[in-house]
């Protein structure tokens, strides 16, 4: 028997018979056939969406760069400006711009003014003043030196009081035995030496930190006496550039004279008549730390710098001191770090803000992940594994990281292919959005939709 010819005439006599039914019937048949082909492929489709599309990345073998940010001025450039805060006119000038100068060598002489004059004789008796102060600590040093071995030696009779006493019965001064109150008496002696000792030594000690002081304010009264002096001096040795003083030309106390033109300020003290550049000066620039940033500075470690008045340059230097005694404003805490500048540049002024990278670690040849696609639960980090189309769960041991990535130090290999996100709906049927693959898994890793986990599709 033909199979295939009973099957054609089995499909000819329902075909005949559909032909023959009324055509209300035939279109409510044909919605049938419509219905039940559009439930199927509806199925299809919706398993096919519910599979997650996950996004991934490759772990690799690089450089960990790990570093912190900071800003803060400039403290010094490789350049000092030549200033004064004398006022009256300029009688002579000595140099010209471009002009090499020693420290201390004349520059210009000024006619004072009656103002400047004042200020001048009252800058001479501070400076007499200070000399007084400085005289009179190291005085006291003298004497607290003194008053120190006189105390020593009250405690060396004290004590030899008092061992007599502990050896004999008899009291030297009065023939007889020592009573209640002569034995009380000689401890006690011992005891109030010794402590006036104390005193006496740390007196002489603090007489250094006064001696210092004196000096210091000692040293400021002069270079406060000198900024009144009528002859202005190279402060130190360079190159003269932005100087064009010429005999006849006045200079007040709101004026800055400069190599174009005298500009006004109403707040300025003191003029700037010119810069010395410093024949290989060091530029430095003051940035302050957090408590947390500190620990992880060290002297000698690499900085990159830039500058908001030089945007389209980047400086490099090294970290030169770390003031890990910190300093304290509105409860904050902050450390000053020096970071001295690689090479010296001209256009760098003092006070400048400047925004500094320190680098605090580089590691070669390591294994990198992104960062995010960690997740760490009670000190211990795990990522997924993608094993036969199914995730398990695989603890890791990480190293250092930055912001963008993390070393793992085993649990991953170089070239496994790290899944740090996913696509299409969830099993709770969400959204088509990326999401973290732990975010809303039933029955997975426990994930809580907390930080992001990584799959590891092993190859």
């Amino acid at each position: 028997m033909n199979i295939s010819k009973i099957g054609m005439g089995k499909l000819a006599r329902f075909k005949n018979l559909i032909l023959e039914l009324p055509l209300i019937k035939k279109l409510i048949i044909l919605a049938v056939i419509i219905g039940i082909g559009w439930f199927s492929i509806s199925r299809v489709l919706k398993n096919q969406a519910q599979q997650p599309q996950y996004q991934t990345a490759q772990a690799e073998k690089g450089t960990l760069i790990t570093s912190i940010s900071a800003s803060g001025s400039i403290s010094q450039s490789g350049s000092v400006s030549i200033t004064t805060q004398a006022t009256g006119t300029i009688k002579e000038v000595y140099i010209a711009d471009g002009d090499s100068v020693t420290a201390g060598q004349k520059i210009a002489e000024i006619t004072l003014d009656a103002e400047s004059k004042q200020k001048q004789a009252a800058a001479w008796a501070s400076y007499l003043s200070a000399i007084n102060s400085q005289k009179t600590a190291e005085n006291a040093k003298l004497t607290a030196d003194s008053s120190m071995w006189s105390d020593q030696q009250k405690v060396l009779d004290a004590q030899n009081n008092l061992d007599f006493k502990n050896n004999n019965l008899t009291n030297p001064s009065t023939k007889v035995a020592y009573t209640d109150l002569e034995k009380q008496t000689i401890d006690s002696a011992l005891v109030q030496a010794k402590k006036a000792f104390s005193a006496s030594e740390q007196k002489y000690k603090d007489a250094d930190a006064s001696i210092n002081s004196a000096k210091a304010q000692v040293n400021s009264a002069w270079l406060e006496y000198q900024q009144t002096s009528a002859t202005i001096t190279a402060p130190i040795a360079g190159v003269i550039s932005g100087f064009n003083l010429t005999p006849g030309l006045p200079i007040s106390s709101s004026q800055t004279a400069n190599s174009t033109s005298t500009t006004t300020d109403s707040s300025a003290s003191q003029q700037t008549i010119g810069t010395i550049q410093v024949e290989q000066g060091t530029t430095q620039a003051s940035v302050n730390l957090t408590e947390i940033d500190v620990v992880k500075v060290k002297t000698g470690q690499k900085v990159t710098l830039t500058l908001d008045a030089l945007p389209d340059k980047t400086f490099t230097g090294k970290v030169s001191i770390v003031n890990t005694n910190g300093s304290v404003s509105s409860g904050v805490t902050t450390y000053p770090t020096t970071i001295t500048f690689d090479t010296s540049v001209d256009t760098i002024y003092p006070n400048m803000a400047v925004n500094a990278t320190i680098i605090t670690d580089i590691k070669n040849g390591v294994v990198l992940v992104p960062s995010g696609a960690i997740q760490t639960t009670d000190g211990q980090s795990t990522v997924g594994v993608m094993k036969n189309g199914q995730v398990a769960s695989v603890q890791v041991e990480v190293g250092g990281s930055n912001d963008t990535q993390t070393e793992i130090l085993s649990g991953v290999n170089a070239g496994d292919t790290v899944v740090t996100g996913q696509t299409g709906s969830s099993a709770t049927g969400s959204t088509d959005a990326a999401t973290s693959p732990f975010g809303n898994t039933r029955g997975g890793f426990g994930g809580a939709g907390g930080g992001s986990q990584m799959f590891i599709q092993r190859r």
